[in-house]
């Protein structure tokens, strides 16, 4: 009797939870609006893959290495996967378990960049896309507000292009820059 009733406690100890402590920064932000805009779906469609890819699909590996760009503002592909193994559980939250560390090896990134030469495939995602993130509104304002600014770049300048010589408001004549106009519906429209 005394031998059952030890197996008994010893069958009910409570085992204690396993903690893991990651960074989270702007990965839930950057991941929910990535997947709002439907950018994983998209790519995998307009960029398909050979039967021989495995693990996660070409558009969520893209996705995380998006996150990454914009989260630590870096394009490297061989600091990814350390990033990656850092954050691993928060990923795999928005991406699933079966994320690991070797879909985010920068050879997996450049066959990811492999797949992604093509005009073709471009052209109709970034239709597709641009479709479902842009609205056009028929608005009949009674007055237009309009405030413009100027932003420079290092970038080439092209008499006909987008970045020009002009008046440099930021006192850099040396740099081309490009007028961005903001216009302001008076009334709001509701």
């Amino acid at each position: 009797m005394k031998e059952q009733s030890n197996r008994h406690n010893i069958e009910h100890i409570p085992t204690e939870p396993i903690i893991t402590n990651e960074r989270v920064d702007d990965i839930p932000v950057l991941l929910t609006q990535i997947e709002h805009m439907g950018v994983q779906k998209l790519l995998d469609k307009h960029f398909p893959t050979h039967g021989n890819w495995q693990g996660e699909s070409l558009g969520q590996v893209a996705v995380i290495w998006l996150t990454h760009i914009l989260s630590q503002a870096d394009h490297r592909l061989n600091h990814v996967q350390t990033w990656a193994s850092k954050r691993l559980e928060t990923l795999k939250t928005f991406v699933g378990e079966g994320l690991g560390e070797l879909d985010l090896t920068d050879d997996r990134l450049e066959a990811v960049l492999r797949y992604f030469d093509s005009d073709s495939n471009w052209y109709s995602f970034e239709e597709e896309l641009g479709s479902s993130l842009l609205q056009v509104y028929e608005i009949q304002p009674q007055r237009v507000r309009l405030d413009s600014t100027t932003a420079s770049s290092h970038c080439g300048v092209n008499p006909e292009g987008l970045f020009q010589w002009g008046h440099s408001k930021d006192h850099r004549p040396d740099l081309a820059q490009v007028k961005i106009m903001l216009s302001t519906s008076i009334p709001l429209p509701k």
